[in-house]
């Protein structure tokens, strides 16, 4: 399992690697749940992870329905050199629309001078928006061949993943992703604590950043103390 840090800048993403997160995740908590960042910002924090050897991220926004400009963004997140590029799926409201959605992404994408993995992410707490539930997720993430699906919460407002999903949904999500091939990432507010109980369910990447930021805020600047101690915890937590 890889614990993904989620940083705004290449401060954040220097502190990130000194805590020896295993991928650095680059958005802007300001735009919302998976909220796009600059691409300059993208880049420069690109290049300093391919130099430390670690992994990083690259989210695309909490996507409206809109195919095309969602796969034009998805082509410049390509051009910027990170691994993973990861959509928020906020606008599809069915199968139909998720898999049009991840199927032009992942074209984009694969038209990029450098390969990257494509994350379908969609929402734990989507019924509080009318969002695409998981089972459905997961089918049009794999009809569409992205690599990885994600669950995230949209709305933050101090529930976390285990308010927005069962502990029953959480498991299914991990196993129907699993048995469709695909990676699974867990996110939306995911605390240090939580680490006890998701780690047997064999997720492959665990998104956090409230939980290492000043404060619990996820608005907040990032603690190194914090990073430190989450990573510790998780690497005693695996092992």
């Amino acid at each position: 399992m890889k614990v993904l840090i989620s940083v705004v800048s290449a401060s954040e993403a220097r502190i990130a690697l000194e805590g020896r997160a295993d991928i650095i995740d680059i958005k802007n908590p300001l735009e919302g749940s998976l909220g796009a960042q600059y691409p300059r910002i993208i880049r420069e924090i690109a290049d300093l992870s391919k130099r430390s050897g670690i992994l990083c991220s690259a989210a695309l926004g909490d996507l409206p329905y809109k195919p095309g400009t969602a796969a034009l963004a998805a082509l410049g997140a390509a051009e910027c050199a990170v691994d993973y590029i990861k959509a928020g799926l906020y606008g599809a409201r069915n199968y139909d629309e998720a898999y049009i959605m991840i199927k032009n992404i992942v074209d984009a994408v694969r038209m990029g001078n450098r390969p990257a993995l494509v994350v379908a992410a969609g929402y734990a707490d989507s019924a509080r928006f009318g969002g695409i539930g998981y089972r459905e997720l997961v089918r049009a993430a794999k009809d569409a061949r992205a690599d990885i699906v994600m669950v995230d919460t949209a709305i933050k407002d101090g529930r976390n993943l285990f308010d927005a999903m069962t502990f029953a949904q959480i498991r299914e999500f991990v196993d129907l992703s699993h048995q469709a091939g695909l990676q699974v990432a867990l996110a939306g507010s995911v605390k240090k604590e939580d680490l006890k109980d998701l780690i047997p369910l064999h997720p492959d990447i665990i998104g956090i950043r409230g939980d290492v930021c000043e404060n619990g805020n996820r608005t907040s600047d990032i603690s190194g103390v914090k990073v430190r101690e989450f990573m510790e915890y998780a690497l005693m937590m695996i092992h």
